[in-house]
């Protein structure tokens, strides 16, 4: 008997008169992985803003862990145990890779920016964030300022502070994105090793690494999720084809037919 630890039920998102998220229905079970693709403007990172509290949702309903949390923030959410990354590089840029997973332990505790004055009480924290320095594999740059590091290093440690809160649920949005195939590759095991015993939920455009990670794959097109299922049936899903890759039924049968 499956668990599911993230559920959507319904959900929707207007700005304005336009709706974007369309009545999304999506179960996430508990240590799976489950990738969201779809095309540019389907709504995927909306939805993500909507799991992770940083927008509120137009109707609906959003449960973690047994609990609704559509109505909370996103610290609450976090501090609940569901932490996420973002398409665009999320750090502080001009503090020490050692730094920004220390904030993100404390973040996860409760502390807010005055907690440098108690840094030495805080052992744990250090140890935490030790342990995911060397976990990411960024302990030998543990004291370089982050806008020192390569793209993909950068997009390496917005994974760690992901984690570094011991979060049981990890969103991602498309951890690798501007990656080349070899640091792509790189990635994939990273996230596996991170992911161990948690959820991952995680955007991705790069069907390389949604195949080589997903357990299912939910497809996204006009808000709407249009199929929910694993790899294999994804990537043979005639609805798929047609509204996500632009592959029209004719043209899927005459492929069939061998006349394309």
């Amino acid at each position: 008997m499956t668990n599911t630890i993230l559920e959507l039920k319904d959900v929707r998102k207007q700005f304005g008169k336009t709706e974007i998220i369309r009545g999304v229905d999506l179960a996430v079970n508990s240590g799976e992985r489950l990738a969201v693709i779809g095309p540019n403007g389907a709504g995927k990172s909306t939805l993500f803003h909507l799991i992770s509290g940083r927008l509120p949702i137009s109707s609906g309903q959003i449960w973690f862990d047994g609990k609704q949390i559509d109505d909370q923030n996103a610290q609450q959410i976090y501090r609940s145990g569901l932490s996420r990354s973002f398409q665009i590089t999320n750090l502080f840029h001009r503090q020490s890779v050692y730094e920004n997973i220390l904030s993100a332990c404390m973040w996860s505790k409760g502390y807010r920016y005055t907690f440098w004055q108690h840094i030495s009480q805080l052992r744990p924290l250090h140890e935490r964030a030790q342990e995911v320095l060397e976990l990411i594999g960024l302990e030998s740059r543990r004291d370089i300022a982050v806008n020192l590091l390569t793209y993909a290093e950068q997009r390496t440690l917005e994974i760690g502070i992901a984690v570094a809160g011991g979060s049981s649920t990890i969103l991602l949005d498309e951890p690798t994105a501007g990656m080349s195939r070899g640091e792509s590759d790189a990635a994939i095991e990273l996230i596996k090793t991170v992911t161990i015993n948690k959820t991952l939920l995680m955007v991705e455009h790069d069907m390389g690494v949604v195949f080589g990670l997903a357990d299912r794959v939910a497809v996204v097109v006009y808000g709407q999720v249009i199929a929910c299922d694993t790899p294999e049936n994804i990537r043979s899903n005639v609805s798929v084809q047609e509204a996500y890759l632009g592959v029209s039924k004719d043209q899927q049968k005459e492929v069939k037919d061998g006349v394309a």
